[in-house]
């Protein structure tokens, strides 16, 4: 299968803005055996910007443009020193593709990007993308759940699979809520469903349940299935390559 496995910045790395080591080893020991099993996988992958806020100390995420994307430049030299060195423990090569709204709305930078994507793909390499934060603006940010779904779309994915810091989509907020269900399956993105979204995530992360459901939509309306799953089980990967219910599925449209 081609899949686009986004994964937030709170599998990443600690509350504190440091790397978490011990799930961002087994959540690549994970993918490179998903990838030894024959599947292409293309990683969108957020986190510069909360580990940039590490490894400049700062107390947390900044809020103007310059500091936001000093830190994005900072922490993408440490988020991608990290997974090249944790994929080169199992013999896969990382590419690093930064990319921005605009390359997905210009049809020759989409176009490049789906002949890049497809050469690294046939070479054997698992592509890396990430918002170009250290030069997009306020104007043209957008999350990474909706940039996974993008890329979903661009590149013909069979499965998109977003993880996060929650097990999926719930009937009400399961950290307020003790008496909320657990979604499994969701067939049409209705007004319903999308009155469950919350606020925003983490404080290093930008994504909430707002945003992944946007990603749904692009991703579903593209024939695209997509899973929300729990980051902080990577073996859970397994699971749903095995086609057991895993976190919340959102069925793609069936093509014509």
């Amino acid at each position: 299968m081609k899949i686009v496995v986004k994964v937030g910045t709170s599998t990443l790395a600690h509350p504190t803005g440091q790397l978490n080591i011990r799930k961002v080893e087994e959540f690549c020991r994970v993918l490179s055996d998903l990838k030894n099993a024959g599947h292409q996988l293309i990683l969108v992958s957020s986190g510069a910007i909360g580990m940039g806020v590490g490894k400049l100390s700062l107390h947390d995420r900044p809020h103007d443009i310059p500091t936001k994307q000093a830190a994005a430049s900072v922490g993408q030299c440490e988020l991608m020193y990290t997974y090249n060195k944790e994929f080169g423990e199992y013999n896969h090569t990382v590419a690093q593709i930064l990319l921005t709204i605009l390359d997905l709305q210009d049809a020759q930078h989409l176009q490049n990007f789906r002949t890049t994507i497809e050469r690294l793909l046939q070479l054997g390499v698992l592509p890396i993308i990430n918002e170009n934060d250290s030069v997009a603006t306020e104007e043209i940010e957008i999350d990474n759940d909706t940039m996974g779904a993008l890329v979903a779309k661009a590149v013909g994915a069979e499965l998109l699979i977003l993880l996060s810091d929650i097990d999926g989509l719930f009937t009400a907020d399961p950290h307020k809520d003790e008496s909320a269900q657990l979604i499994r399956e969701v067939h049409a993105i209705t007004p319903e469903i999308i009155a469950l979204a919350g606020g925003k995530g983490s404080s290093l992360g930008t994504g909430g349940m707002a945003t992944k459901l946007k990603a749904a939509s692009i991703a579903t309306e593209a024939g695209i299935d997509m899973i929300i799953a729990n980051g902080a089980h990577p073996e859970q990967l397994y699971d749903i390559m095995d086609g057991k219910s895993i976190g919340t599925r959102f069925f793609g449209r069936e093509k014509n």
